[in-house]
């Protein structure tokens, strides 16, 4: 009782003295700004010397002030003015210089300040250290009171303790807290992720299988992968298999605006995790902490500590301390090489973008308990989204359901997962869209364009569906529909997509004789796909074999920017041989619509009638006889 007795009066004495402060700080804050407010009362209006001496040449001035290199006049009527004249000229040089002639100055009152004038300085002075004081009276008083043991369990005994969620069923955890239910059975999709981590869960269940042979299990795991591929939850099935405590925690609730106190949480942190072995702790986006020492203009002394501080623990911890320690990024290109070695993150699995098969498994889990109707085909379905992340994949069946329930429907079919897919890739229906006669002409047109010369260029992905219904920025899309996934791609499936891409911009032409920019960001892709071709994979005969500049950036998120290697000569070179691949395929695309021009024509006119064109229609319009 006198302990708890100690805490209440140490909270209210910290309560008392902190608003006392803030409103001490205000106080002085207001007041001084009343006092500067009542001190310029009148208004300086900024002018020109030319205006400066136009005042003086009507007679218009009272007083002249100068305050080093800044002149200030007051006029008759009260108001004034002030401009600055050069460094190195004199305020009377200056003024005969604008036709002010000597006899008119000497005629007036001119006052002659050092520096800004002593009642500002005084007042600046007062409200810049005020604030600065009090904040350094609280922070002293906050640490006294530490060093006399009072405010037990307040803020200042908090503030370097860790905040990491336990999720465990142990008798000294909190009665709400459970286990972790996920298991690798609820994570679809990451076979290979899987396989390196069971080893993980099995040193968790039987440690001195591994420690009778004198193995040394990696003390530290680290996850990377583009967002949304499931590293939070592939971390919570490895403590959920193995059936031990998981401790939470995000690498920015580390760093603080203290020196010491992210180092202090990490010590807390893991002596938790001590306490609760076998245990799994879990660091998400470890690159807030983790990142490069040294990098970057200036340093980070709180963030570097940190730093140095889970280094030195995770070499501290022992064969029998039983506590695996798993952190994810998408970041690996900028943590420091010191979380990387062995002993520390010595094992590195990657979670990348889930190919179709495990698409595939990864919706027959979001759709489970969902009540779908019985024609549906997730493999389809797996298909028509190619670079869904799993938070992509659980998304569309959300979104699904949700569009059944708005429709008042019992169950989920294809239309809701399509609209849902096209939702997500391309925004919103644009209901209240609505263009002119022309621009929709011009759209069907532009669309059809792109799907006839996606259907007759080479190693091209059949054309899924075109649609000139508005969605997000896009005035209409053509959807393709990759059949197989390619981990390889040859130089004329590059050329390929960007005929496909310019094919819309052709069809313009060709139909309209007129260009519009609608074709904005098709160029726009086509040129960064020209630009790889002879920068990243040596595809340009003139350049050769090799690679120009080095990426800046994240190997999942793309690139942030260009370290140049090359010479101006072979700059030019790249921007000529860019230049060629483009034109190139725009001549491609137009052939391709010249030749087929009535199939151009048969399309933008069922688009203009029915808006969407699905495969099945689009591949008999296609087939269609070409005779005249």
């Amino acid at each position: 009782m006198k302990r708890d007795d100690s805490i209440k009066n140490g909270d209210k004495f910290n309560r008392r003295w902190l608003i006392v402060t803030i409103l001490g700080t205000l106080t002085i804050t207001v007041l001084g700004l009343y006092l500067l407010s009542s001190y310029r009362t009148t208004r300086v209006e900024a002018a020109s010397l030319p205006d400066i001496a136009n005042a003086i040449d009507a007679n218009q001035v009272k007083d002249i002030t100068l305050r080093g290199d800044l002149i200030t006049i007051t006029q008759f009527d009260g108001s004034r003015m002030s401009a600055r004249k050069e460094a190195n000229v004199s305020f009377f040089e200056s003024m005969q210089l604008l036709g002010i002639s000597p006899a008119t100055l000497k005629s007036l009152t001119i006052v002659v300040e050092d520096g800004q004038g002593g009642m500002s300085n005084y007042l600046g002075l007062t409200l810049t250290l005020a604030p600065l004081v009090l904040i350094g009276f609280f922070i002293f008083m906050a640490f006294r009171h530490v060093q006399r043991g009072g405010m037990a369990g307040g803020f200042p005994n908090q503030i370097g303790q860790s905040n990491a969620r336990v999720v465990s069923d142990s008798a000294e955890a909190d009665a709400a807290a459970e286990r972790p239910k996920v298991t690798f059975d609820d994570v679809a999709g990451a076979g290979q992720a899987k396989f390196e981590l069971q080893e993980v869960v099995e040193f968790l269940k039987e440690p001195e299988k591994f420690t009778k042979l004198g193995a040394r299990v990696p003390k530290g795991v680290l996850m990377a992968g583009p967002p949304g591929t499931g590293k939070t939850l592939m971390a919570r099935a490895v403590a959920g298999e193995a059936g031990v405590p998981f401790l939470h925690i995000s690498g920015s609730e580390f760093v603080e605006m203290f020196v010491g106190v992210g180092a202090s949480r990490v010590r807390d942190l893991f002596k938790k995790a001590k306490d609760q072995s076998p245990a799994v702790v879990f660091i998400d986006e470890i690159d807030a902490v983790g990142r490069r020492r040294g990098a970057g203009f200036g340093g980070n002394d709180e963030r570097e500590q940190t730093l140095n501080q889970i280094l030195v623990t995770m070499d501290g911890f022992d064969t029998n301390t039983n506590v695996i320690v798993i952190a994810a990024t998408n970041r690996p290109d900028i943590l420091d090489p010191a979380l990387l070695r062995p002993g520390r993150f010595d094992r590195k699995v990657v979670l990348d973008l889930p190919d179709v098969e495990a698409r595939e498994a990864i919706l027959r889990v979001h759709t489970r308990g969902k009540p779908l109707e019985a024609d549906i085909s997730l493999s389809d379905l797996a298909k028509l989204t190619p670079g869904f992340a799993g938070a992509d994949l659980e998304n569309l069946a959300n979104e699904a359901a949700i569009l059944a329930a708005r429709r008042n429907l019992s169950t989920i079919g294809e239309p809701e997962f399509q609209d849902s897919i096209e939702r997500i890739i391309a925004g919103p229906e644009r209901k209240g869209n609505l263009l002119t006669a022309a621009e929709r002409r011009t759209v069907a047109y532009h669309e059809a364009g792109h799907a006839v010369v996606m259907h007759f260029a080479d190693e091209t992905d059949p054309v899924h569906k075109v649609s000139i219904v508005s969605r997000g920025m896009a005035l209409g899309y053509t959807m393709p529909l990759p059949e197989n996934n390619r981990q390889l791609r040859s130089k004329e499936a590059f050329v390929s997509e960007i005929v496909g891409l310019l094919g819309g911009r052709a069809a313009e032409e060709i139909v309209f004789n007129r260009i519009t920019t609608g074709a904005a960001n098709d160029l726009e892709r086509a040129t960064r796909l020209a630009r790889s071709m002879v920068t990243r994979f040596g595809f340009s005969e003139k350049l050769g074999m090799r690679t120009f500049g080095e990426e800046q950036g994240n190997p999942f998120l793309g690139s942030l920017g260009e370290t140049r290697d090359y010479s101006e000569e072979r700059a030019q070179a790249i921007d000529q041989e860019i230049d060629q691949i483009i034109q190139l395929a725009y001549r491609q695309a137009k052939a391709i619509l010249v030749e087929y021009r009535t199939k151009l024509d048969a399309l933008a006119e069922a688009l203009l009638e029915q808006e969407t064109v699905n495969r099945p229609q689009f591949e008999a319009l296609m087939a269609q006889s070409t005779e005249a």
